[in-house]
């Protein structure tokens, strides 16, 4: 075996969730607005539950929740259609891009952790759920707080987004990483998750800031332990029943888990 294969040689990361945005409240806060005003009113839970799709495509999802679209009939008449899914996107869309300068900061530990794998030689890539247009403000802000990866990927540049493996992929040519196994992927949702194990790259969970434990950095002073245990518990379960490889609790666990990983190698 080469034995440039023996070892990992890139990471890709998500962003919201996972690298910015504590507990990825920019997108949740505008869904729950978006549908609030064509009178729907959808819950914390029932809003992240499709985080980490392309945000038409999570608009989608969530009309197609039961208790959703039987409540969408009983105020129209009718089911939802696709005209409709673009109708709250194109509100979505602009709310969104107005309040994403204040969730751009980088999360704590990431700018440091980064640094530290691109020093061992590795090359960082990134997937993310949001457009090439607010990328175009969530990048440069980031990266003058210190954080920017040699990749980026939006689902614009792709025919289909997560859970598909093509974000992945498209990162990994553009970064000249092969195979898959010397490949990491770190995500905060299921759906990074999924787009992990379809790529065939090892698939990590990050729990602390993510979506899927769902609690902001105040809310994570505030809280009990036994709480915040209990969130990450099931956010595990979650990353796991998904095909997980790994959940990791911190981002900054990353560079010991590669090495892990590269034992096994």
């Amino acid at each position: 075996m080469n034995k440039e294969n023996r070892r990992i040689r890139g990471v890709i990361l998500d962003w919201a969730g996972t690298t910015v945005d504590y507990g990825c409240f920019a997108p949740l806060n505008v869904f729950a607005a978006i549908f609030s005003k064509h009178g729907i009113e959808i819950s914390i839970d029932e809003a992240r539950e499709p985080m980490g799709l392309p945000k038409i495509d999570h608009i989608r999802e969530i009309l197609k929740m039961k208790r959703i679209s039987d409540t969408f009939e009983q105020r129209n008449g009718r089911g939802f259609t696709e005209d409709d899914v673009l109708r709250f996107y194109a509100d979505f869309e602009p709310a969104l891009m107005e309040i994403l300068p204040d969730y751009c900061e980088p999360i704590d530990g990431i700018v440091e952790v980064v640094s530290s794998i691109r020093k061992s030689g590795l090359k960082i890539g990134s997937t993310t759920g949001y457009t090439a247009e607010m990328m175009d403000i969530v990048a440069p802000a980031a990266l003058r707080s210190g954080y920017g990866p040699d990749a980026l990927v939006t689902p614009d540049e792709v025919r289909f987004g997560r859970p598909y493996p093509y974000m992945i992929f498209k990162n990994m040519e553009k970064l000249g990483i092969f195979p898959p196994k010397c490949v990491i992927k770190v995500g905060d949702t299921v759906s990074d998750i999924k787009e992990g194990c379809n790529a065939g790259v090892w698939s990590i969970g990050v729990l602390s800031g993510s979506s899927e434990t769902g609690i902001s950095f105040d809310d994570s002073r505030r809280m009990s332990e036994k709480e915040i245990s209990a969130r990450k518990a099931r956010a595990e379960e979650r990353f796991r029943s998904a095909g997980a490889d790994f959940v990791i609790d911190s981002f900054c666990e990353l560079p010991e888990l590669i090495e892990e990983i590269n034992s096994r190698l």
